[in-house]
């Protein structure tokens, strides 16, 4: 008679199943293959801006400039991933960014120095975000309209507070982190911010039960729910974060210009939710990438500013951008339908 051997207690959980590592290598082979597009998509941008203007594009200052550019609305898109990673929308990070920072330039703020309007502007966000969490989470409201009505709100409000004028900040110690001499190893402190700020949120969603948390949710709230997952405490959780980018990037955009104006953060919901989009994040959820969202910023960014030197159109520019986007959809399309 032949003896059937059991395997050894516990070697199912340490052996994955062939399809299982197939499907791990695949999901990191697309993985990669859409970074070094986007990678060669980069470099391709840089190529072109040397070659029609290689002594202004090429120079530091140009670069330190498209850099520093990319942290405002870097920071903003890190937290615009997490949340259309979720199967969410927010339309009203613009609008959030000019409210947190016309609110954080009034004299009133000034008068408590450096401390006080960063407090202020990451307060603002926070709780617009707050607000957009438990009308989505917990009043059961559709995200884009929620996020929608945000919008006008912040705007009105921020239209409001500014009654159209532009607040000078005369703050020195906010002042002087513009400044050349506040680099560090000919780093602007803005960018090392959004570096901060890529780094945590990497880590966040590659490396924590949040993230995992914020996939699941994304992919099937349902069974989200049915797995433990709280999904509608995780979904508050999202746009408080989304509200936290925002605050940061309305002070990194204050250091920026020196000032507060109800027009700040202009169409940077679109500009945050086409960078996550042709960074490789399913605008259905379930699928996010902080490393993609960065590379689409940067790409958007280098765009613009090839544009401004060459005095192109900003018609033109936004026709590229909207075909660049229009790609990346396809491209993702494409990408879902074969898996």
């Amino acid at each position: 008679m032949t003896q059937h051997v059991s395997p050894p207690r516990g070697s199912a959980d340490k052996v994955p199943s062939v399809s299982e590592s197939s499907a791990w290598r695949g999901m990191f082979a697309r993985a990669d293959v859409r970074t070094l597009s986007l990678l060669g998509v980069l470099a391709v941008l840089v190529l072109i801006g040397g070659i029609t203007k290689p002594d202004e594009f090429l120079d530091t200052r140009n670069l330190q400039l498209v850099l520093t550019q990319a942290s405002v609305i870097g920071v903003v898109t890190v937290g615009m991933t997490f949340v259309i990673t979720s199967g969410g929308i927010d339309l009203s990070v613009g609008a959030i960014v000019a409210l947190a920072s016309v609110w954080a330039t009034t004299v009133a703020t000034q008068e408590y120095g450096f401390a006080g309007i960063l407090f202020t502007a990451v307060i603002v966000g926070v709780g617009c975000g707050l607000v957009n969490g438990l009308l989505i989470a917990y009043g059961a409201m559709v995200p884009f309209i929620a996020t929608l009505a945000m919008l006008a709100s912040a705007r009105g409000l921020a239209l409001q507070i500014t009654d159209g004028s532009t607040q000078v900040v005369t703050v020195n110690s906010v002042l002087d982190l513009g400044e050349r001499d506040a680099y560090v190893l000919g780093i602007p402190p803005l960018v090392l911010v959004f570096a901060v700020v890529t780094i945590i949120g990497w880590l966040v969603l590659n490396r924590t039960t949040f993230g995992r948390r914020t996939v699941a949710v994304g992919g099937n709230a349902e069974a989200a729910r049915l797995a433990g997952i709280d999904v509608r405490r995780q979904r508050l959780y999202l746009y408080l974060l989304s509200g936290l980018c925002c605050g940061i990037a309305a002070f990194l955009l204050i250091i920026l210009s020196g000032s507060g104006q109800n027009t700040n953060g202009n169409l940077y919901e679109l500009d945050a939710i086409a960078a996550a989009i042709i960074g490789g994040t399913l605008l259905s959820g379930g699928r996010g990438t902080i490393t993609g969202s960065v590379l689409g910023v940067l790409i958007f960014t280098t765009i613009t500013n090839i544009f401004a030197l060459n005095n192109l159109q900003s018609d033109v520019q936004q026709i590229a951008k909207g075909a660049i986007i229009v790609a990346a959809v396809l491209v993702q399309r494409r990408t879902a339908s074969t898996t």
